[in-house]
């Protein structure tokens, strides 16, 4: 199934926790690079800008955040 919305430098959050990589449900990380369909390089960094993860997530792993309202049609 395509996640609809998904870019490259898109904020995303975890929808699951990734134990094996210490990371939980939330937290926020950046789109890098579209590697499959499906498969999105997600980069997470501190407050100070400094990568403690990057690894290869599914679409329905990920949500897109939004910063700004949605223009009705």
């Amino acid at each position: 199934m395509e996640t609809p919305g998904i870019r490259i430098l898109d904020v995303v959050a975890l929808v699951e926790d990734v134990p094996d990589r210490g990371l939980r449900r939330g937290q926020v990380g950046t789109v890098v690079e579209r590697l499959a369909p499906e498969v999105f390089e997600v980069e997470f960094s501190d407050n100070e800008g400094r990568t403690y993860a990057t690894l290869a997530l599914r679409g329905d792993q990920l949500i897109v955040l939004y910063y700004q309202p949605v223009e009705v049609a």
